[in-house]
Order: structure tokens, then C-alpha cells, then sequence
């Protein structure tokens, strides 16, 4: 009983930050996203009579403590569903920094839960999955549909899911990822959602989410630049206000961070479209058109700081490796 699953990391274009339920991570709001083409997690899990303990491997090590807990946790989802008790083994690769912003539990969970019940002999609706997804870490649900993707807002577990909007070659829009910081973050997503409601600015924030939802699909859909950008960028913004208006304060940028978003501006000006967005960590998400990639990343190039960088254009959710 055994299965191997790759799923895509994904940025979120209009963010969540706050949950109405904790233990169901139910979202305070809808959200929209786009997968990553070349960041992704593949994972392999087995279920065998044999084992005696469940064991995870990520990064070619073997993991304790809570993120041990936490795999181990949606394990134990997937053998209720499944109606077993086999204990099984994980192993976990990212081809990408984890923990750093770059969404490493959104591709993790999300390649999780397709190996873990595919083996398990499920064979879950693409809704279902992505529901069993959400369960293990919020946002791993947006990365089990292809290409553009919102994740709707629900009161309750089987309303909060993710579907697709539009297919992965929908829109030549990309994604340009500036690392300037691979190490983990010391405050994790996770303990950060926790936070948010404690900012000021919090209510004020859900209160608009709505229409803002509506003005980027809107935005979509009309494959409207310069409106798209302009929403998400702003979104970004509000975000990490929250952030770091939150008790404790949450600073996730680096002045390399800030070096980057000065000059996307700047750029702009000059007649290089191009926006910028950021996740709960201190890289920078370029998005940009295609033929503007070459542009940039000759620009980004010469800003001193940047130790790599990853172009992504939208790709497909999970998916079985055969």
C-alpha cells in the first residue's frame, strides 16, 4: 500500500491571514492564488503491516517534534477515513527553501494527503481532497487544483474548499521568486494566524475582503494587468500591516526585502510593469508578464543581496506520480 504524489507551492494573490474555526482551519475569508510551476514538494508515503511506528523524512532527514506531530496527525485523518490502523513511512522532498515564505506546507500537505490516501486505497473527489488538504495546513488545499484557484470561505468544514478558476495555460502571467532569506522562520504561519485578530487594523481588513475578491476575479478574467497588479500589491501591503500591528508583532521582511519592493517600484516607473507580493516571509514574488521576464531578471541581477531566483510561470495542482 503505497503511493507518490508532487504538488506545486502556490502565492496567494489576495491572502489569508485569520481563521474562524482553529482546529478546522476554516479561513476568515475567501482567497485566490495561482500554483508554481517549479516549486513544489514531492512525497511518498507507505502503509505496511511491518512498521511499527510511523516515520517521516523531510529533506533527506528524519523529523521530531511538532512537525512530526503534525504529519503524523493527518496520518491518523486519512486511516479514519480509510478505516485502518497500518502505521506508515513518509518521505518528503522540497525542491525549494521550507518554512521561508514560499508556501513549503501548502506543497507538502498537499502532496501529503494525495500519496497518503491514495495509498490508503481512497480515492477521493478532487473537492474532498482538497477539504482533507485544508485539515493539514490552510493553504495545501489551493495547491490541489490546477492553475488559478480560489479557496472559498465556509462556516463549516465541507463548505471551505478549493476549485479551480481557470486552467494553468489561461494567462501568460508569471511569477518571479526573489530569495533573500532561505532559513525558516522562527514564528511559523501557523502560530501566526493565532495573532491576528489582535491587530487593530484586523476587522478592518476582513471587512473589505469580499470586494476585493470580486474586483481580482473580475480583474482575472479580463486578463486586466495593471488592475490585477494593483490589487494585489495594495493586498500585500495589508497584509503584513496586520502583521505587524499584531501582539506579539510579526516582522517577516528583511531590508533585502525592502530593497526589492523600492525597486519593482522604481522599475515601474521607468515602464517595466511589473508587481510585487509577498507571503509570510521575507521573499519577494515578482509577478510579471512574459515578456518582461528577461527584463527583470536582469535588473534583479544587479540589487545586491538576492541569493537566487526562481521564475515560475501557473501550473497544475497535485497530482499521482506513476
Amino acid at each position: 500500500m503505497k503511493a507518490e504524489a508532487v504538488a506545486p507551492a502556490n502565492i496567494a494573490f489576495i491572502k489569508y491571514w485569520g481563521k474562524i474555526n482553529e482546529k478546522l482551519r476554516l479561513p476568515a475569508n475567501s482567497s485566490i492564488s495561482m500554483n508554481l510551476s517549479e516549486a513544489s514538494s514531492r512525497t511518498f508515503v507507505e502503509f505496511n503491516s511491518s512498521f511499527k511506528k510511523d516515520t517521516v523524512f523531510i529533506g533527506g532527514k528524519k523529523v521530531i517534534g511538532v512537525e512530526e506531530e503534525r504529519v503524523i496527525e493527518h496520518l491518523d485523518r486519512v486511516r479514519k477515513m480509510a478505516g485502518m490502523k497500518l502505521f506508515a513511512k513518509v518521505i518528503s522532498e522540497n525542491n525549494f527553501p521550507k518554512s521561508a515564505g514560499i508556501a513549503s506546507s501548502a506543497s507538502g500537505f498537499a502532496a501529503l494527503s494525495l500519496a497518503a490516501s491514495t495509498a490508503a486505497g481512497l480515492n477521493l473527489s478532487e473537492k474532498d481532497l482538497s477539504i482533507l488538504a485544508r485539515l493539514g495546513s490552510g493553504s495545501a488545499c489551493r495547491s490541489i487544483p490546477d492553475g488559478f484557484v480560489e479557496w472559498k470561505f465556509g462556516q463549516k468544514s465541507g463548505d471551505s474548499f478549493a476549485s479551480s478558476l481557470y486552467p494553468s495555460d489561461y494567462w501568460d502571467i508569471y511569477d518571479l521568486i526573489v530569495i533573500v532569506g532561505g532559513k525558516s522562520k522562527k514564528i511559523s504561519s501557523t502560530e501566526g494566524h493565532t495573532f491576528a485578530t489582535s491587530s487593530p487594523f484586523y476587522k478592518t481588513r476582513i471587512l473589505g475582503m469580499e470586494k476585493k475578491v470580486a474586483e481580482i476575479k473580475n480583474a482575472l478574467k479580463n486578463k486586466d494587468f495593471t488592475k490585477f497588479g494593483t490589487i494585489l500589491e495594495a493586498e500585500a501591503i495589508n497584509m503584513h500591516t496586520v502583521m505587524m500591528t499584531s501582539s506579539p508583532p510579526l516582522y517577516y521582511l528583511l531590508p533585502e526585502s525592502l530593497k526589492i519592493i523600492y525597486s519593482v517600484m522604481e522599475w515601474r516607473e521607468t515602464g517595466l510593469e511589473a508587481y510585487f507580493t509577498i507571503d509570510a516571509g521575507p521573499n519577494i514574488h515578482i509577478i510579471c508578464r512574459s515578456k518582461d521576464i528577461k527584463a527583470l531578471r536582469s535588473k534583479l541581477g544587479k540589487v545586491p543581496g538576492i541569493e537566487s531566483t526562481i521564475v515560475n510561470r501557473a501550473s497544475r495542482g497535485a497530482s499521482l506520480i506513476k
